[in-house]
């Protein structure tokens, strides 16, 4: 029987002999397959400009910089999310302030954001809300509340492509920056698509496209009229370029979106209905009303000390009967180098979703049957 692991990309024959295509062309890096790539994802989202780099971490990094954010700025990140969201701002010399999250949904509310801009103690330069598992924070709250303080928003949105919402306005996308400056995605392989490694960040802002390009290029630009071997560096970039031979997969996996984004949706619904007969053991990650999302993640919740077995005890029973799962994620904030630089803080919520969460399979080449599979491993694997 084989393994399923928490996530696993889809590659098809078309993928590899997209990615065969670019090998056999000219341009292996900065050649035409990243353009197209953008123009094709900006579409996707429904975003003004995309702007294509090395990874997810890359992409936040960028959006830092583009923004200016640096020493004695302070950003505001959900402690529960990757290690990513809050280096980002380590990388440019900003303190972070880390807000809580709904314990149900592990996301940043209009309540936790608006308790960490009162702890901020002085201006806060960018707010970082986390699509966490694919679903989306309650956009148009947050940048109300961004926008009083002076701040701006930063949507890290890696899990959530393909998400759709309605605040009331009609059908947005994730990604389409209605509600914020940037918004930043990954391409990792456990990612809705994958270019093996990749990022991609969107936004509506013109200056703020081509500052980005600037930056993930060594900063270099080309004088209008130069000679076509002049270059000139204003300020240090960073090499975060993403290069064709991904670009190519990245498009190949793009033409796809609409498949795999209905494929999870189909497979959530399906564990929800076999859930049904745990939900005195097992709950499912709290969806907010407008939010229609592409999970990158099922995450459930579970009460493992009042069951009487440990969350290691139940991965390793999953382990053993073939199933992968994972935790997403350790509050940042209770990571060494933070309590180093914030002290100990008391984030009830972040405390309680860590405590419960599990994220079961989910990526578009399970079958039904595996779902079955899983859940009868997670029945067997929470008695005591």
């Amino acid at each position: 029987m084989d393994f399923l692991p928490y996530g696993r990309q889809t590659i098809e024959e078309d993928d590899i002999a997209a990615v065969a295509e670019a090998l056999r062309g000219d341009y292996l890096t900065t050649g035409p397959k990243v353009e197209a790539f953008e123009m094709a994802f900006a579409q996707a989202v429904g975003a003004a400009h995309a702007v294509a780099c090395s990874n997810g971490t890359a992409s936040l990094h960028l959006a830092m910089l583009a923004l200016g954010v640096g020493p004695g700025d302070t950003c505001i990140v959900p402690s529960i999310t990757f290690l990513a969201t809050a280096n980002c701002a380590a990388y440019v010399g900003a303190r972070v302030v880390f807000a809580d999250v709904d314990p149900d949904s592990g996301l940043m509310t209009p309540a936790t954001l608006a308790a960490a801009l009162a702890r901020a103690d002085g201006p806060v330069r960018a707010v970082l809300p986390v699509h966490l598992r694919g679903d989306v924070c309650d956009l148009p709250a947050l940048a109300r509340l961004a926008a009083e303080a002076g701040a701006v928003l930063v949507e890290d949105a890696p899990h959530a492509l393909g998400t759709t919402m309605d605040f009331g306005a009609g059908r947005e996308r994730v990604g389409d920056c209605a509600h914020a400056a940037m918004a930043s995605f990954s391409f990792h392989p456990v990612k809705t698509i994958a270019t093996g490694e990749g990022g991609m960040i969107t936004t509506n802002d013109a200056a703020l496209a081509a500052r980005l390009r600037t930056l993930r290029s060594h900063g270099m630009t080309r004088p209008p009229g130069a000679e076509p071997w002049v270059y000139e560096m204003a300020e240090p970039g960073f090499n975060y370029r993403l290069a064709d031979i991904n670009s190519a997969l990245g498009l190949s996996q793009l033409s796809k979106l609409d498949r795999f984004t209905a494929r999870r949706r189909a497979l959530a619904a399906l564990y929800a209905q076999r859930l049904g007969p745990l939900s005195d053991r097992v709950a499912i990650a709290a969806r907010p009303a407008w939010s229609d999302p592409a999970l990158h993640l099922f995450c459930v919740l579970i009460d493992f000390d009042a069951l009487g077995v440990s969350r290691a005890q139940v991965m390793q029973r999953l382990a053993e009967a073939g199933v992968g799962s994972q935790v997403h994620y350790i509050p940042v904030d209770s990571q060494p180098y933070w309590r180093a630089h914030n002290g100990e803080l008391d984030l009830p919520g972040a405390s309680a979703w860590y405590a419960r969460c599990l994220s079961l399979p989910l990526f578009p080449g399970m079958a039904e049957s595996d779902v079955d599979r899983v859940v009868s491993a997670l029945e067997a694997a929470l008695r005591p």
